[in-house]
């Protein structure tokens, strides 16, 4: 399998599992200070093990997950369930849900695209969210 018998950067880790597309996104995140380890904010090089909680920020919501096995290299999103547990609170996964929801407006379907300023009095109307 590919199960790492040591501690596994966070960056590897969380590419590994599949939280994040690439390698180079998982570390800008850590860099950034996205990610944090035991509430402690991460770098790239920061090493997880087995028992350790990684908060993910992705606003306005924080996930949480629990390192059940530490993980080397990048395994199938059905094998990620074994080395990774979500144990978000449900409102926090309701926030986020809500909140990418808000951002793209209602459109009655069969509409079709927004006009120039159909797009505008949408962006006037919701701000920056």
């Amino acid at each position: 399998m590919a199960e790492s018998s040591g501690n596994i950067r966070i960056d590897k880790f969380l590419w590994a599992v599949r939280l994040f597309k690439t390698r180079s996104s998982a570390s800008e995140a850590c860099r950034k200070g996205k990610v944090s380890v035991n509430n402690i904010t991460a770098k790239p090089s920061r090493t997880v093990a087995a028992g350790d909680i990684i908060n993910l920020r992705k606003p306005p919501a924080i996930f949480e997950y629990e390192v059940l096995k530490p993980l080397g290299t990048r395994v199938s999103a059905k094998l990620a369930e074994e080395f990774i547990k979500d144990i978000t609170p449900a409102e926090e996964k309701e926030k986020y849900l809500l909140s990418s929801s808000v951002k793209t407006g209602f459109r009655t379907s069969g509409k079709g695209r927004p006009t120039k300023k159909d797009r505008r009095d949408i962006e006037r109307f919701y701000g920056d969210l």
